[in-house]
């Protein structure tokens, strides 16, 4: 199956939408069982009211209405950077952070960005194998980046020109 139908079926069971405080019991949950280090309540709800800077959006099981993931993304001139992005366990594996992730590059093409960064763990190899897939390439490595367990960043980008 091509990568556009793949996306198009999952797109059948999800979608995005703004997130909102009343979604953050769920997500919080989400980012406690993705992460070492979650985020606090607090992070979420300075991206949730940072807009137009700050996109943090859920992705919601249409045949639950139920949160399954999120991601959120700055928007500055013409760069993104994506600093959160995770999916509950139960859903992972299936493709939908992939999907996710090519409906907000499509998104932010329109709405003129060019570069897309992000941070990854080096040991995410799930991660990384998601990103090389979309083409985002190593640009360098933030040295203890990370903490429990300290580890660096490999800073990675993608150009969308």
């Amino acid at each position: 199956m091509n990568v556009i139908k793949k996306a198009k079926l999952l797109q059948d069971f999800f979608y995005l939408r703004k997130m909102e405080e009343d979604d953050l019991p769920d997500v919080l949950k989400i980012e406690n069982l993705s992460y070492s280090k979650p985020w606090h309540v607090s992070s979420f709800k300075g991206e949730i009211d940072n807009y137009p800077i700050s996109n943090a959006y859920v992705i919601v099981y249409r045949p639950l209405n139920k949160v399954i993931g999120y991601i959120i993304y700055w928007h500055v001139e013409k760069k993104i950077q994506i600093s959160n992005i995770a999916v509950s366990p139960d859903f992972r594996m299936m493709g939908i952070a992939e999907a996710v992730i090519r409906q907000i590059i499509v998104q932010i093409k329109r709405e003129g960005a060019e570069f897309v960064l992000l941070e990854v763990r080096p040991s995410n190899y799930a991660a990384l194998s998601l990103y090389n897939k979309l083409g985002f390439k190593v640009l360098g490595i933030r040295e203890n980046y990370y903490s429990d367990p300290r580890e660096d960043a490999m800073l990675m980008g993608k150009s969308l020109a």
